[in-house]
């Protein structure tokens, strides 16, 4: 996958894994998402990528729960520049 070829993010360990598998999902979202804007998609495939899909959301939602969280103490950990 492309995130793994590129630099370490610069933030703590915990959250750099938990933001590279946040991409790695999300590619998948839209690859999937892709895949139903093909033509003459079979009832069978369209089951099979919206049941994928569902699974992806799932793990996004369970994913990143705690996310927004991890992000404030990322940045709260941030000196404070500019102030004197």
């Amino acid at each position: 996958m492309i995130s793994k070829l590129e630099k370490p993010l610069n933030v703590n360990a915990t959250l750099s894994v938990l933001l590279n598998e946040l991409g790695e999902e999300c590619e998948t979202v839209l690859f999937l998402l892709t895949q139903l804007k093909l033509p003459n998609l079979t009832d069978d495939q369209k089951g099979d990528i919206l049941a994928e899909l569902t699974g992806a959301v799932c793990h996004l939602h369970v994913h990143t729960e705690n996310l927004p969280d991890l992000i404030a103490d990322e940045i709260e950990a941030l000196p404070d520049d500019g102030e004197d």
